[in-house]
């Protein structure tokens, strides 16, 4: 229930309308105040897809920091589609929730999302994934508050170094990308490219790449293709350790001995390392990234986050048999 100041600030915007009185005071005049006058917030979590490892450790980290912090979390999960997010921000929106974090589905759409959120005074940030035509990570889109995810270009460049490392002499390589319209499968092979490039012309030549549909089973398929073609392939670098892990059943089967790189940090991806399988992954960290995004939301609803958007990073470590025990799974 609204408290007596809250409705007399409600009124008097209706009364004002034409003299600009905006639903973004209204919020900032009630929101966070309970029946008993202590300070309180309700958080919208809009996340992309549950029954999927990485969104959902993200939502557990989300509700345990705002566990820690005494936020409210209203977790809505779009099952990966978008018509349902975009309700499910409209409700948010309805409810008058204090702040949104968007895990969005596509870029585009969730510029959309976003400037309905920040017309109706709510306050919103994205976590794994970005908003809006403009996908350079130093100019985040103006109405958010901020942004979170991972450092995919670093994570490339990062790859590209094991890669260097797990076959030093140079060779044949394939790149398993995710499913088409994913901007991952640029954003984690720019980088990955220059590193083999800047080893020397010719030392190392990626020879085909396939898509894996970000699955086991189809990263599996993707690498018997290439490795019926091309034999002598050196190094798969896959986007993603689901279908690393496919990749090194289809290696195996063809008795290569080709190293394989993935990444994300799942603990599939981990097991795989532990037991000689595959070479090497990035450690992402989805429950981290979860807490940060409650974190910087409650920052920006209490005036500790001020100034104009930015992307924060993360650390993604490289993690090799050398320092597996480093990476913790958190998906």
């Amino acid at each position: 229930m609204m408290s007596t100041a809250a409705i007399v600030a409600t009124l008097a915007c209706a009364a004002a309308a034409l003299s600009g009185c905006s639903s973004e005071q209204t919020t900032s005049q009630s929101a966070g105040q309970s029946g008993t006058g202590k300070t309180s917030y309700t958080f919208g979590l809009a996340n992309q897809q549950e029954s999927v490892t990485f969104p959902a450790a993200l939502a557990k980290g989300a509700k345990a920091k705002a566990a820690e912090l005494g936020v409210k979390i209203v977790d809505l999960d779009s099952q990966g589609d978008q018509a349902k997010q975009a309700s499910q921000v409209q409700d948010l929106i309805a409810q008058k929730v204090n702040g949104i974090i968007l895990v969005p589905l596509s870029p585009g759409p969730a510029q959309a999302l976003a400037d309905q959120a920040a017309a109706a005074g709510i306050p919103v940030g994205t976590a794994h994934g970005y908003v809006g035509a403009n996908q350079d990570v130093n100019t985040p889109y103006a109405k958010l508050k901020f942004v979170i995810d991972e450092n995919e270009l670093g994570a490339g460049a990062t790859a590209g170094a094991m890669a260097l490392k797990a076959i030093p002499n140079g060779g044949k390589v394939a790149v398993i990308s995710g499913s088409a319209g994913f901007v991952e499968n640029t954003t984690r092979v720019t980088k990955f490219k220059e590193a083999l490039a800047a080893a020397g012309a010719g030392k190392y030549k990626i020879v085909a790449t396939q898509p894996g549909d970000w699955t086991k089973e189809k990263g599996q398929s993707a690498c018997q293709n290439i490795l019926a073609a091309t034999p002598d392939i050196k190094l798969f670098y896959t986007l993603s350790d689901d279908m690393a892990v496919g990749c090194a059943t289809a290696v195996k089967s063809a008795g290569s001995k080709a190293k394989i790189i993935g990444l994300g940090g799942s603990a599939a991806g981990i097991a795989a390392i532990k037991s000689g399988a595959v070479y090497g992954t990035v450690c992402y960290k989805p429950a981290d990234e979860g807490a940060l995004a409650v974190q910087m939301m409650y920052d920006a609803v209490t005036g500790k986050l001020t100034g104009p958007p930015k992307t924060n990073f993360y650390d993604t470590p490289g993690i090799t048999a050398a320092n597996v025990n480093s990476c913790t799974p958190q998906w």
